[in-house]
């Protein structure tokens, strides 16, 4: 959710979707800059290890996380669909 009011993650929707929220504007692509940085830290890998693969102009991404797990991801937010 762009212009969210902060950088967080909310949780896993009942679709087992990850919710987040940046603060950034969906404008020139910021906010999804602002999600890799927002995932990146909390799984704790570099942003370069982030990267978003679909849905750059959508509400729904799809990412891919270099050197995590399925199971550390699925640990980290319980529900997740990985």
């Amino acid at each position: 959710m762009p212009r969210g009011g902060l950088d967080r993650v909310d949780g896993v929707s009942g679709e087992g979707v990850l919710q987040a929220r940046v603060a950034a504007p969906a404008v020139g692509g910021a906010a999804n800059a602002a999600l890799v940085r927002l995932l990146a830290e909390e799984l704790d890998v570099s942003r370069s290890a982030v990267q978003l693969v679909a849905g750059a102009t959508g509400r729904h991404k799809l990412i891919i996380v270099d050197g995590v797990s399925p199971e550390y991801i699925a640990t980290r937010w319980p529900g997740i669909k990985v």
